[in-house]
């Protein structure tokens, strides 16, 4: 950790890779709050896998076909808001089990990323970087990108908090007082699929779920209100997002593996903790 501080000043990337730890914190605090009470964890990671699909077509676009304004960040957007999409009609008003349908974009997301990387000349290094992330190779155009997104979620998060606390807590009774739960549930699924594609630059694909969920169950655990959850979870999310990359930093470990570890350490150590407090009182 005593490396990171030494070098924080006089690197950029290391200041670009904290402050994406710190935008991202902010809408994984709010959103990962509302996918943590509504239960939606597994749709989520769905959304996260199919990611792998968008992010592999877009890289596949930029090398063969000469698309250089295609960033592979606008891939990964696109794909989480057409599973967000799909998955949201799906709950609502298909025949089909919805577990199913999730297994299927799940597994599908990862094969076609997998297909377009393999397809992708002197791309398939990089396939390790998006699977666990690249948060020290974030660049000054991927921070603006992150940072409007992050601003979307924020903004829209806050915006329908009484929606969202409706829908998460009793649908029907919000269905009731003539809220359209049909059109929230799939704003929501939307937002939280941006917020994968956020949270997948800090941590990767495969442990984005744990940093969306961890820090908003840690601050679910300590807390009573919605508003007070999401504060915790973003601090949360802020402190394990900068301990992970300050403490990696020195014996050159992923940042992001790091951060996940020290996530879950402390979601054990807060549930075993409450329980043995509970028990003695």
């Amino acid at each position: 950790m005593e490396a990171f501080l030494t070098d924080l000043p006089h690197y950029p990337f290391l200041q670009y890779a904290l402050l994406t730890g710190l935008l991202a914190s902010i809408a994984c605090g709010i959103i990962g709050s509302y996918v943590v009470t509504k239960r939606i964890t597994y749709i989520a990671g769905s959304i996260a896998h199919t990611v792998l699909g968008g992010l592999g077509a877009a890289r596949y676009c930029q090398t063969v076909h000469g698309w250089e304004w295609f960033h592979p960040l606008y891939g990964a957007v696109l794909a989480a808001l057409l599973a967000a999409v799909i998955i949201g009609l799906v709950s609502m008003r298909a025949r089909q089990r919805e577990d199913t349908v999730i297994g299927a974009l799940w597994a599908m997301g990862m094969a076609a990323g997998v297909l377009f990387i393999s397809r992708t000349p002197g791309y398939g290094e990089d396939l390790m970087s998006y699977l666990f992330g690249s948060i020290l190779m974030v660049s000054p155009g991927d921070l603006w990108m992150i940072a409007g997104l992050d601003l979307l979620v924020v903004s829209a998060g806050i915006l329908f908090y009484n929606r969202f606390l409706a829908l998460c807590f009793d649908e029907e009774f919000a269905r009731l007082r003539g809220v359209r739960v049909e059109f929230y549930y799939l704003l929501l699924l939307c937002l939280t699929a941006l917020t994968v594609v956020l949270l997948v630059t800090v941590v990767g694909i495969v442990m984005v779920i744990a940093l969306l969920t961890l820090p908003a169950a840690v601050a679910g655990e300590l807390t009573r209100r919605m508003w007070q959850m999401m504060l915790l979870a973003a601090g949360l999310a802020v402190l394990f997002t900068t301990t992970g990359l300050a403490v990696s930093y020195g014996p050159d470990l992923p940042a992001g593996a790091m951060t996940i570890v020290i996530a879950g350490l402390t979601y054990m150590v807060t549930v075993a903790g409450l329980r043995t407090l509970r028990r003695v009182l």
